[in-house]
């Protein structure tokens, strides 16, 4: 491989791996701190056994992440090299001018799309299976709507590597120790609480229709068109799972601004770091309600993405169907959604051909995770009614 373009991408990607690979190493050995410091408070043999099984997996889990890392450092060492060695043999200025790796990624899809699968090797392309791998930076838009949420963002993900899995969860306490007497027996601690999540990875795939017409006479860039709708696509079915899994929380009816306030200062712990996930019919009551002194209960805060916050904690709006059922609804996820909610991500999205009957191909992408509430306690689903005057 000569084309420092082509050993800019694989570079890129070999980077961005291994930082996927070292998040996960970081992940992996604060469980392993967590499931040692359990043991001491562990008593029966039944339980010992569990915690037995579960350190063996998170340390045979480490020792393959660093192995992974060390391989993956291996290879940056040797493209850096290629790379270095290439672009000593550049062209001067005058020469062929190299075109840019987004540009250069773009046009061979595009070449591919055109081509009906028959032109595949380009710089920042490879093949899978038949299809085509699309890399993650183009899937990213450049420009992002104001308007647009992701709710992974706000939940916490876990890169997964395998179909099925468990996810273990510890619980601390919350006990406190006994005072006793000189030379009394020891009193028996609080033991933590583990728990474990079970994952199962789903395939969710969608397709765009292109017209054997558009792909011959099409002189746009029909690329951005297909990567902006896979892109779409993979938020949407991500936002609807994840929303899926706040609505299960635990079920609390609200009448009222202080009913409102009772939720987050005595029904979640203060251990949770809080936001409020709602309706846009609920933000549309609360955005003119006013609180026994005059003020507006939501206040202007431009450090958050929505602009608001309610008693001081973010507040994230949503579509009414998709927090809740139908236009109108005025309800909402009140808690800590990363603590609440786990994402499990195998993530792989590319466009393959598929054979159509009609004069045409269908683009296809796919996205595969799971998404789990996986502390209940962390939150609750409400449902808001508004306190009538006079009453």
């Amino acid at each position: 491989m000569t084309n420092p373009v082509l050993i800019g991408a694989k570079l890129n990607m070999k980077r961005s791996s291994l930082k996927t690979v070292e998040d996960k190493i970081t992940e992996l050995t604060a469980k392993l701190s967590e499931l040692e410091g359990a043991i001491d408070g562990i008593e029966s043999e039944e339980d010992l056994n569990v915690l037995e099984t579960q350190v063996k997996e998170n340390e045979e889990a480490i020792t393959k992440a660093k192995d992974e890392k060390t391989s993956l450092e291996d290879d940056i060492t040797e493209l850096e090299g290629d790379l270095e060695a290439s672009n000593q043999k550049k062209p001067k200025a005058g020469g062929k001018r190299s075109m840019s790796k987004q540009i250069d990624t773009r046009e061979a899809i595009n070449e591919y799309v055109r081509s009906k699968g028959a032109v595949k090797e380009r710089a920042g392309f490879t093949s899978v299976e038949g299809g085509a791998l699309i890399p993650e930076e183009l899937l990213s838009p450049q420009i992002t709507p104001t308007d647009e949420i992701d709710l992974s963002k706000l939940v916490n993900v876990a890169k997964v590597n395998s179909g099925a899995g468990k996810y273990p969860v510890i619980k601390k306490s919350g006990s406190k120790m006994n005072s006793v007497a000189e030379l009394a027996a020891n009193p028996e601690l609080a033991k933590p609480k583990i728990t474990e999540v079970k994952y199962d990875i789903a395939t969710y795939r969608g397709y765009i229709p292109v017209s054997q017409e558009v792909i011959d006479d099409a002189d746009y860039d029909v690329t951005t068109l297909i990567a902006d709708e896979i892109k779409d696509q993979e938020l949407n079915t991500k936002n609807t799972a994840i929303a899926t899994v706040l609505k299960a929380a635990t079920a609390k009816a609200v009448t009222g601004i202080d009913g409102l306030k009772g939720v987050f200062n005595k029904d979640l712990k203060r251990v949770y770091k809080a936001k409020a996930i709602i309706s846009a019919s609920l933000f549309n009551a609360l955005d003119t309600a006013k609180d026994k002194n005059g003020r507006y209960l939501l206040q202007d805060d431009i450090t958050v993405e929505s602009g608001k916050k309610l008693f001081g904690k973010e507040v994230i709006v949503l579509d009414d169907d998709m927090i809740g059922t139908t236009t109108g609804d005025l309800v909402g996820f009140i808690g800590d959604p990363k603590a609440f909610t786990t994402l499990f991500d195998r993530k792989q999205v590319s466009v393959k051909w598929v054979d159509n009957e009609v004069y045409g191909q269908l683009l296809a992408g796919y996205v595969r995770f799971d998404a789990k509430a996986v502390d209940t306690e962390a939150g609750f689903y409400i449902t808001y009614t508004p306190e009538v005057a006079g009453a």
